[in-house]
């Protein structure tokens, strides 16, 4: 076999599997950017809801509202088997009963 055609067969393989890599890579980033968007709207929204000054960075925030919006779809999909914006209203109550929790353990741990 010449060496231009396995060099040929390694570019096309090299350039199919390549793109298969990159193009995951490109989902994945994107998937992930989604993720902590939503979860800091979801989690400004439960803070929102909470009366009184929350001491949480946007990392913590957007953590609590990623949980809020993975366990309100679930609750709002599977158990009260609502819409989009039932699904969206339950994940913004779950977000803020995770800061409620967050809240009392800090509040704890600061008078102990």
């Amino acid at each position: 076999m010449p060496i231009a055609l396995i060099a040929l067969i390694a570019v096309v393989v090299l350039m199919a599997f390549g793109f298969g890599v990159f193009g995951f890579a490109i989902w994945a980033f994107w998937t992930i950017a989604w993720y902590i968007a939503v979860g800091l709207v979801i989690g400004g929204l439960g803070r929102l809801v909470i009366p009184g000054r929350q001491n949480l960075t946007w990392f913590e925030t957007a953590l609590v509202g990623i949980a809020g919006a993975l366990l309100g779809g679930i609750v709002g999909r599977r158990l009260l088997d609502v819409g989009w914006l039932g699904q969206f209203l339950c994940a913004v109550i779950v977000a803020a009963l995770v800061l409620l929790a967050i809240g009392a353990g800090r509040s704890h741990e600061q008078t102990a």
